[in-house]
């Protein structure tokens, strides 16, 4: 029975895009609250999940997408700049020797040293191991001989979405950025 519990939980934390009423992506939120949602009248289902939830009488497919009956104006900001957000942003590789590590092996590198008056912004930080950390140096990329992956840009609330839906092959024809 607790493994049966467990089961039911993990199902309604899995992720589910919400959409607002233009239909437009605007957050990703738990499948509990998209059942809570639906319920009230909030939202409609507009993709399922293969997944149920089951009880004594009946079993409701989890959605996987929904959409807000309502416009909500949702405000537009950037976001934060923070070591979880530019991991993220560069798939957990380094941008020098690009290879993938757990987040612990990684580190954050500021393209131009902080020494040289680099500040802590999403055009300045790459993530990097440390190997390549040591080799680089207080140095630009240039001057160690080093070159970047990738151009570091910011990280938008549509990138994050557009990340999330490798695992959800039914959110793509809703992320059009």
């Amino acid at each position: 029975m607790f493994a049966e519990k467990r089961s039911v939980m993990e199902k309604t934390l899995r992720q589910v895009l919400v959409l607002n009423g233009s239909w437009e992506p605007i957050q990703i939120t738990t499948a509990r609250r998209a059942m809570t949602l639906i319920a009230k009248g909030a939202a409609v289902v507009q993709e399922s999940s293969k997944d149920f939830l089951r009880t004594s009488q009946m079993a409701f497919p989890l959605p996987s997408v929904i959409r807000l009956l309502s416009y909500r104006h949702v405000p537009r900001f950037s976001r934060a700049v923070s070591r979880k957000s530019i991991l993220m942003r560069d798939g957990h590789r380094c941008q020098y020797c690009t290879r993938e590590f757990v987040a612990g092996k990684l580190t954050l590198d500021h393209v131009l040293p902080k020494s040289r008056s680099g500040k802590n912004t999403w055009e300045n930080l790459v993530t990097c191991c440390f190997p390549c950390n040591n080799s680089k140096g207080d140095k630009t990329p240039e001057e160690a001989g080093m070159t970047l992956a990738a151009r570091p840009k910011p990280f938008g609330m549509h990138a994050k979405h557009r990340q999330a839906a490798a695992n959800e092959p039914l959110w793509d024809k809703y992320l059009f950025y």
